[in-house]
């Protein structure tokens, strides 16, 4: 599988991104989707999941409230809509695919969110 993330780019606070992380070589429609990010200086660290049926969600709590994974398996596409952006949500996001309950085995090149003050 790979994996494409794009939407990502420069907002200030407050605002709005959507992010989206499209699949070719093999149908996303079996694998659980995660969103990370790695802020500079920083581990990278877990934002949002969706099962592979897109009917159970689960988000880190600095996030929760703001942000929304969604899926579109039809599309093989998984999207981020992040609302209420601050700074500290400043970050290189990554997408990435889980199968069958195992880790995350596959990985996007990451897509640069900055928001700025």
């Amino acid at each position: 599988v790979q994996l494409q993330a794009s939407g990502g780019g420069l907002v200030q606070a407050g605002g709005s991104l959507r992010l989206s992380c499209a699949a070719s070589g093999r149908t996303l429609s079996n694998y659980a989707m995660g969103w990370f990010r790695q802020a500079p200086g920083k581990e990278r660290e877990f934002v949002s999941r969706i099962s592979w049926r897109g009917d159970s969600t689960r988000y880190a709590d600095s996030v929760k409230g703001r942000f929304t994974i969604s899926r579109d398996n039809a599309k093989n596409t998984v999207y981020l809509q992040m609302n209420s952006l601050n700074p500290e949500d400043t970050a290189v996001y990554y997408c990435a695919a889980s199968y069958g309950g195992s880790g995350y085995s596959y990985w996007g090149q990451g897509t640069q969110v900055t928001v700025s003050s």
